[in-house]
């Protein structure tokens, strides 16, 4: 993995983690909490999916291919940590004592 799939995924990560917010609103952190969940996200899934399927060192050399799939790794890692997040955020919220 090189650093600019990183910094793609990462960003990436952001834009998904707001993007999940702005449409799960009942699990949204906010904008901030969206977007450093979405960062934390993206980073581990772009890892996660470029194990996976053998993606990452030469992703400047495969040309859009690599970047688009840096995109789509580092969005849905971003939506689903900040989902997960939200989800123990909205659950811890609810305790009734």
């Amino acid at each position: 993995m090189d650093l600019i799939s990183l910094i793609i995924q990462l960003i990436a990560g952001a834009v998904g983690g707001n993007l999940g917010g702005a449409l799960l609103k009942n699990f949204s952190l906010g904008t901030v909490g969206n977007s450093i969940a979405g960062i934390v996200g993206g980073g581990i899934g772009g890892q996660l999916l470029s194990g996976l399927f053998g993606g990452g060192a030469g992703a400047a050399a495969a040309g859009g291919g690599a970047i688009v799939s840096n995109l789509l790794s580092g969005g849905v890692g971003g939506i689903v940590i900040m989902l997960i997040v939200g989800v123990i955020k909205s659950m811890m919220g609810n305790k009734s004592s």
